[in-house]
């Protein structure tokens, strides 16, 4: 196996901080690895050190010969008077590489829907680097670069800007672009689910050091909260998310931890005792108090957008209701509609035709992409900005008051930072302020749109933890799947059809009619009949559904009584803590409720599915 890349004592000093320490580390053929931390702690400047364009101020980097390297930075190098099709392919005939199969699924997989489709560049293939968008860019770039042959690539983000299908579609072209045993990729991103699916190795870089870990995303927070245990060096908090996180990966779908090859025994010992993320059932209630029956209510409506032959239809006849508590991701192709139907929701805009109606009680609260509700407090400090919408607010899943500071210090401002003027934030900073501003308040509910732009996994991580307490409705619009499935319940997709479709399979479905829909006919969408993977409502006769429903119904009793039980065993372990001999017997009933829970869930799951 040839060693292709190799640093020696690595130190890089930007000002008075040191951001690579004696880094020692190597790249060798057929290495598939992933880099994370926090930002702003270096993995950007490893990538540079690694690509040899970061001088270092002390150790060495280097290179096999003739190794070639392609990379693909935060800033692209395009010439903005080229066409896409140029900078794609350069002066290469037509003929040529339309003949390979592989560049023409690069044009397709990151460009399809640009060239052709609602978001398509004006022009197409034809169009000018320099008329399109920061985003369309960018995606020309990966692509330019992935229709290259190079032998390494080190990639810092690739992921922003593709939707769920582009991402897809990224992972596994990665996944088969080299023999197992050859080429190497190093990859900086936020995204969790594209670690898993692409990477073998994690490297975490922080306080100028890089720590590496066997396996994905997975993996990587089954060994640093095995660590953080071992050592006992990690604040209580941060261990706590670590095995919150883990407990929610374990108990997620087998493909997601399949892949990394981790001891299951340790994974199971550190979260023996660890409740699922969020109490589904509790927040419901609470939901329910705080909202009513009515949240949202769309009625028929029909939304369309552009003028003439540029005219396309969002909507079309939908109806669609959101409940107390309901929990939905969102998902669908660039230019489907996504923010547009977020906005038809706070009714900031009108449908052609029909009605969306609002419940008396509900307040709202929005994550916007651009975040200009930061602009008019940008001279006040963090703290300030988050006490003046208000100085505390109920954590529903501990039941108990949280002041301002806990809420900004949960999303990552210690008590430093917190005295930061909002100017001087970046991005990934200005979006966690926000959030903060908008959960103090105490909203029911709450709309977010691309969340995940700018945030680092750990960040990620507190995120999805505060929002695990968030009793009201919630929707989230991201193509970051490992957010959707840990933060909502179901997901929805916009095809392009006019219709609000539910995937009930997640974004697997979605991902699957949109492959079946590009294979058949050119049209987006399946008819139902032809969902042949997924449970089909007319397979089964309609005294089967009413025994699903009575089902469903039965379960969800039963679920609400254990649920119950499990607060009382929670307080009982709580006056019990000082005799470990009543403890030990209240917890040993505490997870045997737990399990029973767990396979009522299953059941509830099932039945659910088969009551349509």
């Amino acid at each position: 196996m040839a060693h292709l890349l190799n640093l020696e004592g690595a130190t890089v000093v930007h000002g008075a901080r040191t951001v690579l320490d004696g880094v020692s580390l190597g790249l060798d053929d057929g290495a598939r690895t992933g880099v994370v931390g926090r930002n702003g702690d270096g993995k950007s400047t490893l990538l540079r050190v690694l690509a040899g364009t970061q001088a270092l101020d002390a150790g060495r980097a280097t290179r096999s010969r003739g190794t070639r390297i392609g990379v693909l930075s935060q800033t692209d190098d395009l010439d903005p008077s080229h066409t896409v099709r140029r900078a794609v392919v350069g002066d290469v005939p037509d003929h040529v590489w339309a003949s390979d199969a592989r560049i023409r699924s690069v044009l397709d997989g990151l460009l399809g829907d640009m060239l052709e489709g609602p978001a398509a560049a004006p022009g197409g293939a034809e169009a000018l680097v320099g008329q399109l968008s920061g985003g369309q860019r960018r995606r020309v770039a990966l692509a330019r670069l992935m229709a290259g042959d190079d032998d390494v690539l080190l990639l810092d983000e690739p992921t922003n800007h593709l939707d769920v299908e582009g991402v897809a579609w990224l992972a596994e072209h990665l996944r088969t672009r080299w023999q197992p045993t050859q080429g190497a990729l190093v990859v900086v991103t936020h995204d969790r689910w594209f670690l898993d699916a692409v990477v073998e190795r994690t490297w975490e870089v922080h306080d100028g050091v890089v720590d590496a870990y066997d396996g994905g995303y997975a993996a990587y927070v089954l060994a640093r909260a095995e660590r953080s245990r071992v050592a006992a060096v990690t604040a209580e908090r941060r261990d706590n998310l670590l095995r919150k996180e883990l407990a929610w990966l374990r108990r997620g779908a087998p493909a997601r931890t399949s892949k990394p090859r981790f001891r299951i025994e340790a994974a199971n010992a550190l979260i023996a005792a660890e409740p699922p993320p969020r109490d589904a059932f509790a927040l419901s209630r609470t939901a329910t108090a705080r909202l009513g029956k009515d949240v949202v209510d769309v009625e028929g409506a029909s939304l369309a957008v552009g003028e003439g032959e540029g005219r396309r239809v969002l909507l079309d006849d939908v109806t669609w209701r959101l409940g107390p508590g309901d929990r939905v991701g969102i998902v669908g192709v660039n230019g489907s509609g996504k923010t547009t139907l977020l906005r038809l929701l706070l009714q900031q805009v009108q449908p052609d035709a029909g009605r969306v109606k609002l419940g008396k009680t509900v307040v709202t609260g929005v994550l916007s992409q651009d975040l200009r509700e930061l602009d008019a407090v940008a001279d006040q400090r963090v703290l300030e900005t988050v006490e003046r919408e208000a100085t505390s607010v109920l954590d529903v899943a501990t039941g108990k008051e949280l002041t301002a500071s806990s809420v900004v210090e949960r999303l990552g401002f210690p008590a430093a930072r917190a005295w930061t003027h909002v100017r001087d934030l970046s991005g990934g900073e200005r979006r966690r302020l926000q959030l903060a501003r908008l959960l103090v308040r105490g909203p029911n509910l709450l709309l977010l749109d691309e969340p995940t732009n700018d945030l680092d996994t750990d960040t990620l991580a507190a995120v999805e933890d505060v929002l695990d307490g968030f009793a009201g409705t919630l929707v989230v619009v991201s193509h970051d799947r490992y957010l959707l499935e840990r933060t909502t319940d179901r997901q929805v997709a916009l095809l392009g059809d006019g219709a609000i479709r539910d995937l009930p399979g997640g974004v697997e479905e979605y991902l699957a009619l949109r492959h079946a829909g590009a294979a058949g006919s050119g049209q987006t969408t399946l008819s139902d009949d032809q969902l042949t993977a997924r449970p089909s409502s007319t397979s089964a006769s309609a005294a089967d559904v009413r025994a699903a429903r009575k089902e469903v119904a039965r379960l969800e009793r039963q679920l609400s009584k254990l649920t119950e039980r499990e607060a009382r065993l929670h307080d009982a372990l709580a006056a019990s803590a000082a005799d470990y001999a009543a403890a030990a017997k209240l917890d040993a009933e505490l997870r045997e409720l737990l399990s029973e829970k767990e396979a009522l869930e299953e059941e509830w799951l099932e039945a659910a599915e088969a009551a349509g």
